[in-house]
């Protein structure tokens, strides 16, 4: 299955200095994002989703605006990798902020839409958002 790109923009009632380290963090991402994360040594993160272990490395992050993980696939293609972008934005006029997911894989769209709308909607509820 080839790769597509899916982007979600999802609002939420927090500030981006609070939200920061549930994107940045093992422990932060283990809250919502995965069932569990771990950071070896090397600066490669574990994710661990039912039972399946995914390996990445933060590839770009600047704080309180984003984080960006791309996996690392044994038999993958290094010049096209599977990431996952998280970006906090802020509207200047609402003073809202939005979570911008970024998700670069071979997930069916629809699949990966709902996933996010799960996901965030428990980040939501652990930061009271």
């Amino acid at each position: 299955m080839p790769k597509e790109k899916f982007v979600g923009e999802y609002p939420i009632n927090a500030s981006k200095k609070m939200l920061y380290p549930y994107f940045s963090t093992a422990s932060g991402l283990a809250q919502w994002f995965a069932d569990d994360v771990n950071i070896d040594e090397d600066k490669v993160y574990t994710f661990l989703w039912d039972g399946d272990e995914n390996k990445a490395k933060m590839v770009s992050s600047r704080t309180n605006s984003h984080v960006r993980f791309e996996f690392i696939e044994e038999d993958g293609d290094e010049d096209d990798p599977t990431y996952v972008e998280f970006k906090l934005d802020m509207n200047e006029l609402t003073q809202e902020v939005f979570i911008r997911v970024t998700d670069y894989s071979d997930i069916d769209q629809e699949e990966v839409n709902d996933l996010y709308e799960s996901l965030i909607s428990d980040l939501k509820e652990i930061v009271g958002g």
